[in-house]
């Protein structure tokens, strides 16, 4: 399945607009802005690019693995669980902890579409795409 034809990816790129419009009517801000062009090319090109290799290329495969992760509760596997509630954890070391809790809910997206999908590309363009809002729009 090519995951750009997919009304439920489109779904997916849809939900990053629609968060960041909420925080912003909250009055949620990021917090820090980005030093430099180098920083902001970083964080929203190469970072996630190596999170989605960790995470959902090699963590939650071998997660997967084991029988008990893979169940689904409402398309979201344990293994998908268990990796997005590390992501958040690592998250911790660089933001507040309630933005560290906040990528836990982008990180079940990302989950959901590589194993919907079976590649890697869609849930790095999801966490591409959601980074760029989230640097530039907040």
């Amino acid at each position: 399945m090519i995951f750009w034809r997919d009304a439920h990816y489109w779904l997916a790129v849809l939900a990053g607009p629609v968060a960041w419009a909420a925080l912003h009517v909250l009055g949620v801000s990021h917090g820090s802005q980005a030093s430099s062009p180098f920083v902001l090319l970083l964080s929203i090109l190469v970072y996630p690019c190596i999170e989605e290799w960790f995470f959902r290329g090699t963590l939650q495969p071998w997660l997967r693995s084991y029988a008990p992760l893979v169940h689904e509760r409402f398309a979201i596997s344990g293994a998908n669980l268990v990796a997005s509630i590390s992501f958040a954890i690592l998250h911790l070391l660089q933001h507040a902890p309630i933005w560290a809790v906040l990528v836990f809910f982008p990180s079940l997206i990302f989950g959901w579409s590589m194993e919907r999908f079976k590649t890697l590309w869609a849930p790095v363009s999801l966490h591409v795409f959601y980074n760029a809002g989230f640097f530039l729009v907040l």
